[in-house]
């Protein structure tokens, strides 16, 4: 990890910890609550295996199927205004993200992934943190690829990369936020604490990262009024340390003792 992104994650947590301090939906969790210490080596390492793997992934799909994609698509994109591009660029990679959020859990073998994710048991905003690469890469990738063969310009690409990073912070952080009637259009951490809830009537719920319309839209909306949940994690019987998670989804499944799993938590 550089010294830029260094930076970067202690400025972060010196604008979130006192947040969640002063807005705590759950106060009396700890700052160094369970597990945090392995979500930090996730936070530190995580960075350069993901963008490795994304630049691979845009790379390849652009020098394929990006050639069908006519010239004078991308000089119309990226020729909008800025703010209109990354209000589009929000669309389109959201609802590339839905998908691909939605494989991860239907799908058992990128169940066994996803699941690293799901096995947060406390949710802050470090916890965000603790994504398989292998997850990551392929549900960035599902957002980011149509971005670039579209064309949209590197400006854009880049405030909508910070926005999207800002917003999945905000979206597992210890805080009670009400944006009232906003939550039917943007995700908000109520939301995708529900996604993240080991209660039977939110799985398979709330997949969007950032639009919470596109589960309107297709179905799978759980935002039971105020609520929120009382439990998070998942029945699998995920390993507690960072290099035991990596190793995990490549674990024959007879080779280790399994409880009954949540695969659609």
């Amino acid at each position: 990890m550089d010294v830029l992104n260094l930076k970067a994650l202690l400025i972060t947590a010196l604008i979130f910890v006192p947040i969640e301090r002063l807005f705590g939906l759950r106060p009396s969790q700890k700052i160094f609550r369970k597990a945090f210490f392995n979500d930090l080596i996730y936070a530190v390492f995580n960075g350069v295996p993901i963008m490795l793997g994304l630049i691979a992934a845009v790379t390849l799909a652009t020098s394929t199927v990006g050639r069908l994609v006519p010239d004078y698509v991308g000089s119309a994109v990226s020729s909008q205004p800025v703010w209109l591009q990354v209000t589009e660029i929000i669309v389109i990679a959201d609802i590339g993200f839905y998908f691909a959020h939605r494989a991860f859990h239907a799908v058992p073998l990128l169940w066994r992934f996803h699941a690293i994710h799901h096995s947060i048991e406390e949710l802050d905003w470090l916890a965000g943190h603790r994504i398989h690469p292998v997850d990551q890469i392929l549900t960035k990738s599902a957002s980011f690829v149509p971005v670039y063969l579209l064309g949209f310009s590197s400006q854009s690409i880049a405030l909508f990369a910070f926005v999207f990073h800002a917003h999945a912070l905000l979206l597992h952080a210890n805080v009670k936020l009400n944006i009232g009637p906003l939550r039917w259009l943007i995700a908000s951490p109520q939301f995708h604490h529900w996604h993240h809830a080991h209660e039977r009537a939110a799985y398979d719920k709330n997949f969007a990262g950032q639009l919470s319309f596109i589960d309107a839209l297709f179905g799978t909306m759980h935002l039971p009024g105020k609520a929120v949940p009382e439990r998070y994690g998942v029945d699998d019987p995920i390993p507690p340390t960072y290099v035991e998670q990596l190793a995990y989804p490549f674990i024959p499944k007879g080779k280790i003792h399994e409880a009954p799993t949540s695969s659609d938590a």
